[in-house]
């Protein structure tokens, strides 16, 4: 009964999500994109910390690598072809995940948690204080791309409405390519190396290969959400690449819950909301300005008393339910 429940929920949580723009205001439509490529970007870590135990500082690098890519690729005043431009930005992702991977891989520990945040620090110095990206100040993408065959346009996003269909269906085949990815020998592989990699290298399996790949899949998912979040403002710069941007997308995967692939999206849905319930004047009035303390301590106490994440709520609940009414039939 639970598990058909579940298997409709889904389709009708798509179908309202779509139709959401239909009866809302421009601010709100805009507000569920950014959740919805957090959402991926969260997802794309997700397969990293929660299915794989690698914990990285540095998964903004493959954000904003992707993000820079798509707008320098693409005309300035001219609709780039998707076709090339996106797979081009994302491989540009991977392209720094592969070589930066291969040495990141090679440590443990804390130490490659440094090792993540250093590499991404340096991108973010090369965007920064050259001009290859227009320095400290960033670059536009004046034009979205647009999938076309020759003169045959069969996809113009230029529209925000298909804009917001076409950032849902991203995130849609992310959820089901990750899915099945776990679901298969290579997840599994992956499992077993969260939880035990000695044990797994004695059965034979090469961990570092699989590592290395689960972490350019990660890459990629995580250039993609950099790249519809370039063309969703149409404005990128250097703090795309930022270690705050890192810290934000694991707070994202922590708060919803490691290791389930729903964890990541409720965690990213109820982070931004979080920023933005704290910082309206209408709430908090004035001291909305110092919105970074009541978010921080807001934080602090879910994860204090949420230690499974917002997912492993309905669990906790039932567990202390559960106690109490023992408690009261052993009396």
């Amino acid at each position: 009964m639970q598990s058909s429940f579940r298997t409709l929920l889904v389709p009708v949580l798509v179908i309202i999500t779509a139709l959401l723009p239909m009866v809302t205001a421009d601010y709100y439509t805009a507000l569920i994109i950014k959740i919805m490529i957090y959402s991926l970007f969260a997802l794309s870590l997700q397969l990293l910390v929660g299915c794989t135990g690698l914990v990285s500082l540095g998964h903004s690098a493959f954000f904003g690598i992707s993000a820079y890519a798509v707008t320098l690729l693409s005309p300035e005043y001219a609709s780039g072809n998707m076709l090339w431009v996106i797979p081009a930005a994302i491989v540009c992702a991977m392209a720094y995940a592969v070589i930066t991977g291969a040495l990141a891989l090679r440590t443990k520990g804390i130490y490659f948690i440094m090792v993540t945040l250093t590499f991404a620090q340096m991108a973010y110095y090369v965007f920064h204080d050259t001009k290859l990206g227009g320095g400290s100040d960033g670059i536009y993408l004046y034009v979205r791309p647009e999938l076309r065959i020759g003169d045959w346009v069969i996809l113009n996003i230029d529209n925000s409405y298909t804009f917001y269909l076409f950032t849902l269906a991203c995130l849609l085949f992310t959820w089901g390519f990750l899915a099945m990815l776990m679901r298969s020998r290579f997840g599994a592989a992956l499992t077993g190396i969260h939880v035990n990699e000695q044990r797994m290298r004695a059965a034979g399996f090469s961990t570092f290969g699989y590592k290395l790949t689960a972490y350019v899949i990660a890459a990629a998912f995580g250039g993609l959400a950099g790249l519809l979040y370039a063309v969703k403002d149409g404005y990128v710069n250097p703090e795309l690449l930022a270690w705050e941007q890192s810290g934000l997308v694991l707070l994202m995967v922590i708060l919803g819950g490691m290791g389930r692939l729903w964890g990541a999206v409720i965690g990213a849905i109820g982070l931004i909301l979080l920023q933005e319930v704290f910082q309206s004047e209408a709430i908090f009035g004035s001291f909305a300005i110092h919105w970074h303390l009541t978010f921080g301590l807001a934080i602090i106490a879910l994860v204090a008393f949420m230690p499974k994440g917002l997912i492993g709520l309905p669990e906790q609940l039932r567990a202390r339910r559960n106690r109490s009414t023992s408690s009261a039939t052993a009396k």
